[in-house]
């Protein structure tokens, strides 16, 4: 990292995860699959940050997509057009519509006890037409440790829209990863260079620590 890391012990930051859904995450339902053994990684490293900061007592918001009906989807034009092609997210009309097993967290990473769940996302950019704004401004939060899928679509598009409502950003490297492998590194380099902070898991375990 260029710029000097925000302050992680400050107590106003929380981790917030994108889409750890099984309709990623899970190979037996998923409409978007990551590859099984990417996504046991990516699972196995968000359970490891989770646990740190349930530990300083901070929040851990989970970001889940979701949508009443497929025209919801339809309505934007790229997805409709990548729909039912050879594209890596052919199955856009399908993902997380009404009644999907998709639409459940992945067991690993929720505390009911503890967590968050934002159920409203409807586009890439997690803080579009949600409520994550509200629940992050209301506890007083100001820097974000950013986790989830996909590094390239909806972890680059909620970094850049982190950075624009001046949030301090940190994207935690083993806690993200994408369907689209060839853009992992070059969506971290794209915001490393503009938009936030990527830093690893053993850092930022030990910033939580200490």
């Amino acid at each position: 990292m260029s710029a000097a890391p925000p302050d992680i012990g400050s107590g106003r930051v929380a981790a917030v995860t994108i889409d750890l859904h099984r309709g990623h995450l899970d190979p037996a339902v998923a409409t978007m699959p990551l590859p099984a053994d990417v996504a046991e990684r990516v699972l196995a490293a968000n359970v490891a940050l989770l646990t740190a900061v349930r530990r300083r007592g901070l929040p851990v918001v989970h970001v889940v997509t979701s949508y009443h009906g497929v025209e919801e989807i339809a309505s934007n034009p790229w997805w409709s057009a990548v729909a039912d092609t050879d594209a890596s997210r052919r199955n856009v009309l399908r993902h997380q519509l009404p009644g999907s097993p998709g639409l459940e967290l992945m067991p690993q990473v929720w505390d009911a006890d503890h967590d968050i769940r934002v159920t409203d996302k409807k586009r890439y950019d997690s803080f579009h037409a949600s409520e994550l704004d509200h629940v992050l401004r209301s506890r007083g939060i100001e820097t974000l440790l950013l986790t989830g899928v996909n590094t390239n679509s909806c972890v680059l598009a909620t970094t850049v829209s982190g950075n624009a409502r001046d949030y301090a950003v940190v994207v935690v490297e083993e806690c993200v990863d994408t369907m689209d492998p060839a853009l992992h590194e070059a969506a971290l380099a794209v915001i490393r260079q503009a938009f936030g902070w990527v830093a690893g898991l053993e850092d930022v375990v030990a910033a939580l620590e200490r």
